[in-house]
């Protein structure tokens, strides 16, 4: 059993924010493997489905970001899950856009969503999927900029990201998630 977490905020007016990449890549793995019924479970909506042979949980948080570790701490209880068997995807600052960082350890590097994740988790240990979001101009608010949308312009390669993120989510299902990191990491 795996489960993928992807972060963000619930409702319309975040969907197309920075912020929400770790939704999009929910919403595209679903899609590209029929998992279409997602319940109000786990303080989120999980889905869940069977993919290569192995049982896959996605859980989109409908805590709000700050919170997101709440949501990841009701899954493992209620699934007596192991931290192992969960992979956390977001965005991240610190990585060009369009591309994607694997770790499976580190800070929250000024993330509240990872912040909320290592408190509830008791440990920074855990496999995350970084996806790109470049920094925002010098002096330009961090929480405007994670809040607002992507620009037309990174939505024309929106596609390709949610893609490779999506073959690093499937590939760590059928290997380590060290391969993983040395497949993906760039």
């Amino acid at each position: 059993m795996k489960c993928f977490i992807g972060l963000g905020n619930p409702g319309k007016q975040y969907e197309m924010n920075r912020h929400n990449i770790g939704f999009m890549a929910i919403d595209r793995f679903a899609a590209k493997w029929g998992i279409t019924t997602f319940q109000n479970k786990c303080k989120g909506l999980l889905g869940e489905g069977v993919v290569g042979g192995t049982k896959v949980y996605l859980l989109k948080p409908m805590t709000y970001m700050n919170l997101s570790g709440e949501s990841m701490r009701a899954f493992l209880d209620f699934y007596k899950a192991n931290l192992e068997d969960i992979t956390i995807i977001y965005d991240d600052m610190d990585t060009t856009y369009g591309q994607i960082r694997l770790r499976y350890q580190g800070s929250a590097g000024g993330h509240n969503g990872i912040k909320s994740i290592i408190q509830h988790a008791g440990t920074q240990s855990f496999n995350r999927i970084r996806m790109g979001i470049n920094r925002p101009a010098p002096g330009y608010n961090i929480a405007d900029y994670v809040l607002s949308n992507f620009s037309k312009e990174e939505m024309k390669s929106m596609e390709s990201l949610l893609d490779l993120t999506c073959d690093a989510m499937e590939f760590s299902l059928k290997e380590s998630f060290e391969k993983t990191m040395a497949k993906f990491n760039k």
